[in-house]
């Protein structure tokens, strides 16, 4: 049995919140993944279910194509493509549901909007450090994901019996993408009680791995193939490597957003591999550089994030960004793994 994740006072005022209010929004982190918009899809379906409510989902810009299969995704506003009323509906909303981001500064283009909000904001995540003022912070770090904690909520709640495969299919998807496939950061037994329920809703998790991780065009193939060719940098002395993804890169292979989903991962098979270290430049903005951090076992990929790539994030999966070029981030890149090399050998 799952133990509860509010105290009896936040449930009733939980409660009390949805009930009064409106004109409700679910928001997440800009690059929505499979987490922040699983997380969501998942509670914005709670909220409809079992409160009655329908929630608009915004999110701050475009995500992958690989994720737009996902139940009710079609109801899913993008701030930068409809600014003008999503400034309107936050400036009117009653409640905001903030999901999967523990800042403000993660939502970009959307944050002065947010933080005007007169909203009252509830936070759902498992991100460090949470620094956005709440009627409720619902905040923990050691969760696999952002999904869990929705499941976690809705089953203290007693609505999980109400829920459907429209519920189910997105908080898997959340927690199998935010897990690497349930590969790391998911050790919990609850983790898989909390699948074995899912399952009673009938949905098939072999089609959503497919979904997902078999979902890719054959340019995202290829540039997989010359990123591990030509590209990446392996220091064998330090069980690290990084690899850079320059705009020229990304053009000659036709990158779409997401291309780039699980690249990072892929250095670790090597045999005694740490750490291993994505920088991608933007594709739109000079001197900005996006970076991903894997790791295995207890290497903090969170402390490299903070420390050298303006970012932060889980013991074995961070990311972060540079405004610099990319030969000053693969500089960078290679003074982090120097710093880091006492806990890499």
């Amino acid at each position: 049995m799952l133990k509860d994740i509010l105290t009896q006072e936040q449930c009733e005022l939980l409660r009390s919140l949805i009930h009064e209010s409106e004109t409700i929004i679910c928001v997440c982190h800009q690059n929505p993944d499979g987490d922040a918009l699983g997380s969501c899809l998942g509670w914005a379906e709670v909220l409809n279910t079992s409160f009655g409510k329908k929630a608009q989902i915004i999110v701050p810009d475009q995500y992958p194509d690989f994720l737009q299969w996902l139940p009710n995704s079609e109801k899913i506003i993008r701030y930068d493509k409809h600014r003008e009323g999503c400034d309107w509906t936050l400036q009117h909303a009653d409640l905001i549901f903030c999901l999967d981001f523990n800042s403000s500064s993660r939502l970009d283009d959307m944050k002065q909007a947010f933080e005007q909000s007169p909203a009252k904001k509830v936070l759902i995540d498992h991100h460090l450090n949470p620094d956005i003022p709440t009627a409720i912070t619902l905040s923990r770090p050691n969760a696999s994901s952002t999904c869990e904690l929705v499941f976690r909520l809705t089953w203290q709640l007693g609505c999980f019996e109400q829920q459907t495969k429209h519920f189910a299919v997105p908080i898997y998807c959340g927690m199998m993408t935010d897990t690497g496939a349930f590969t790391y950061n998911s050790d919990d037994c609850d983790v898989y009680f909390i699948i074995s329920q899912l399952l009673t809703k009938h949905i098939n998790k072999d089609k959503i791995y497919r979904n997902v991780y078999h979902n890719f065009s054959e340019n995202r193939l290829r540039l997989m193939g010359y990123v591990m060719l030509e590209k990446l940098v392996v220091d064998a002395a330090n069980h690290a490597s990084y690899f850079t993804l320059t705009r020229s890169d990304l053009k000659r292979f036709h990158f779409m957003k997401g291309d780039a989903e699980g690249l990072v991962n892929m250095p670790l098979q090597i045999k005694g591999h740490k750490l291993s270290i994505s920088l991608r430049e933007d594709t739109e903005h000079d001197n900005l550089v996006w970076v991903s951090l894997r790791s295995v076992d207890q290497f903090p990929c969170n402390e490299m994030a903070a420390r050298f790539f303006n970012g932060g994030g889980h013991l074995n999966a961070s990311g972060g960004r540079l405004n610099c070029s990319i030969k000053e981030a693969t500089q960078i890149a290679e003074q982090a793994i120097h710093a880091f090399s006492h806990l890499l050998k």
